[in-house]
């Protein structure tokens, strides 16, 4: 057997010099063939490991998109030649091969497991908190485990006893620049955003595409842990520096909430809730907006002009709780105004009926400073016969939670999102009691069309008539509570916005009236008596116009607070230019500007700087086995 294998040039460490050249070519083919092969097996494994505690016929998906085959393996195998070259030897360079790639590809695997979360390259930016969070859960063997390690263990054994080949110095740099060149020909496949949307993607075999875990392991995990750079690696503003970001923060002092200060605060962001009587249309028969207009007028109300369109709920909704100009990838505990809440001595809570995977908030709300969180799964699941619960099981929910944790006299934080509202709305059917023509008249419409306006506008009365017994309960309580609700962007209204042409609605962004009407929604502070008399302000008036980044530092005016200094940086700039929007627009001196004058520009600036600083410099204490440390 041992003359075979020589004769196959298995134990040959290198040829003999009077081979002819096929001959050598040869030796040198057949002792890289398993080398190759195995480094093929690693990226395979990896496959498997992809779906996690999945259905395995996600990875069906895998063979039927040729392009996500060739950029989940051409890595491992670029990365196996270039660190071949390097080393030297087989054994030693699949060992670190294998290291690499099937270490990473188990530690996403139990993520999967524990979190329903995959491994992306800015994890490996944040080692400590991964090991803080790894104490919190019991590692076990399973078949995929042992079977992994099995391989590996194999693999580099085998090379150990089999591959001694030697390379030279030329075949080995030859191997490093072919694995490089070939790492490097992959790059821009492998952090296009077409390809990754487009022929990359793998969607079919997914329950939901808009859960963030399941679109990333849709597209294996080399693949996207790789194009992750994208989200990872974020560019500073144009001319930063720390030292000024420094100085700019400095130029304030972090200052707490005064005790005699406290009080209770609820903040509710409604999915797609507009105003249309700005609109002038549809007409309605029924007063859909009485409550919200009520409100209004009891408290300060102005227009909040988001960042997005028909979708993308969490840009407002992590733009209000960070006061960060844009959204981020909050893939380890960053600073945010729930994590100050908390260091002033606030229980920091939350609830949104619907899944927890659904844009990852169950793992992002942790790393904004939320202590709890209750979605579908951890509480509505057995409240409603939905995936997602309606606000009349939503708004009831959080009254009761708000009583109970207010009756401990500790001062309390919540902030929820809901779920009623989102759409499409359906044009086939009617989803609320009645008739659409109970809500909207029904003249100049098709049967479809009234269908589906008669399905978003009910579902906004019923809104408001939970917002009612909501402000209606907390009007009467003794504890001091401030209540923040807005939308947090326009609704969808059919494709190729249709039902907004046919309602005459100007959504040309070009123009000022069109801007608005594209990306603002409305906002509404309000209090009651206990909370006016402990703050000393009555909380009526109009609003100024603000980027939902800006909303959180105008209620702390409201209240007297000062905040943290970045807080105060936003309310220096929110002074001049309330609205910085991410299409590089600007709301200055009540018009919207392309440009600024150099002092506006200067306060822009000095934000900018701030809030990249602040954000990459967390500054309270992490989380120690799920408590305050």
């Amino acid at each position: 057997m041992l003359t075979v294998l020589r004769q196959c040039f298995l134990l040959q460490r290198r040829p003999d010099p009077e081979w002819p050249r096929w001959k050598k070519l040869l030796f040198y083919l057949w002792n890289l063939l398993p080398y190759v092969l195995l480094c093929l097996g690693a990226a395979l494994i990896s496959l498997v490991l992809a779906v996690g505690p999945y259905d395995l016929e996600l990875a069906d998906g895998y063979w039927e998109t040729p392009v996500l085959l060739v950029l989940n393996i051409l890595p491992v195998i670029g990365l196996g030649l270039l660190l071949y070259g390097i080393i030297g030897r087989a054994p030693w360079a699949f060992a670190l091969t294998g290291a690499v790639v099937l270490g990473l590809s188990a530690g996403d695997y139990w993520k999967l497991v524990f979190r329903d979360d995959p491994v992306m390259l800015g994890d490996l930016l944040a080692l400590r908190e991964a090991g803080n969070m790894l104490g919190r859960y019991h590692l076990y063997w399973d078949k995929t485990m042992i079977a992994t390690v099995g391989f590996f263990a194999l693999a580099v054994a085998g090379l150990w006893l089999l591959c001694h080949f030697r390379p030279r110095w030329k075949l080995r740099l030859g191997l490093a620049l072919g694995g490089l060149a070939l790492l490097i020909c992959l790059t821009p496949a492998l952090l296009s955003q077409e390809i990754y949307d487009g022929d990359g993607a793998n969607y079919d075999y997914i329950p939901s595409r808009w859960s963030s875990t399941q679109q990333y392991m849709a597209h294996g995990f080399i693949y996207p842990f790789l194009h992750s750079v994208t989200d990872t690696v974020e560019l500073p503003p144009k001319g930063y520096s720390q030292k000024d970001a420094q100085a700019v923060l400095g130029q304030f002092a972090d200052r707490d909430i005064p005790a005699d200060k406290k009080v209770n605060f609820i903040g509710i962001q409604l999915e797609a809730y507009a105003d249309f009587t700005k609109f002038g249309a549809p007409e309605f028969n029924k007063d859909i907006y009485g409550v919200w207009h009520d409100l209004a007028a009891e408290g300060v109300s102005g227009n909040l002009v988001t960042n997005i369109f028909a979708g993308g709920t969490v840009d407002t909704e992590r733009c209000f709780l960070t006061g960060y100009g844009a959204l981020h990838s909050y893939r380890s505990p960053v600073n945010s105004y729930p994590w100050y809440f908390r260091s002033q001595g606030y229980t920091v809570e939350g609830m949104h009926p619907s899944p927890q995977w659904f844009y990852n908030r169950l793992n992002i709300n942790e790393n904004l400073g939320f202590q709890e969180y209750w979605y579908t799964e951890n509480h509505f699941e057995a409240l409603s016969h939905w995936t997602t619960a309606r606000d009349d099981i939503l708004f009831p929910e959080l009254l009761k939670r708000y009583e109970e944790m207010t009756a401990s006299g500790n001062p309390y934080f919540n902030f929820s999102v809901t779920y009623q509202g989102h759409g499409p709305y359906r044009g086939d059917i009617f989803e609320w009691e009645g008739a659409p023509e109970d809500y909207v008249k029904p003249e100049g419409y098709t049967a479809e069309e009234l269908h589906m306006l008669g399905n978003y506008f009910a579902g906004l009365y019923n809104t408001g008539e939970n917002l009612k017994m909501l402000t209606d309960a907390l009007r009467e309580d003794d504890a001091p509570v401030i209540l923040a609700v807005f939308g947090d962007h326009m609704p969808w209204m059919g494709d190729g916005n249709s039902l907004y042409e046919l309602l005459g609605v100007d959504l040309d962004q070009s123009t000022e009236t069109g801007f608005r009407n594209y990306y603002s929604t409305t906002y509404i502070i309000w209090a009651n008596e206990a909370a006016k008399k402990t703050l000393g302000n009555d909380f009526t008036g109009k609003g100024p116009d603000l980027s939902p980044c800006f909303l959180m530092n105008e209620i702390f005016s409201l209240c007297g607070w000062e905040g943290p200094a970045f807080n105060q940086v936003i309310g220096r700039t929110a002074a001049e230019v309330p609205v910085v929007h991410t299409t590089g627009r600007y709301l200055y001196e009540g018009a919207l500007a392309d440009s600024l004058p150099p002092e506006a520009e200067a306060l822009v600036r000095d934000y900018r700087n701030a809030e990249y600083y602040w954000r990459k410099h967390f500054a309270y204490t992490p989380l120690k086995n799920g408590k305050d440390g």
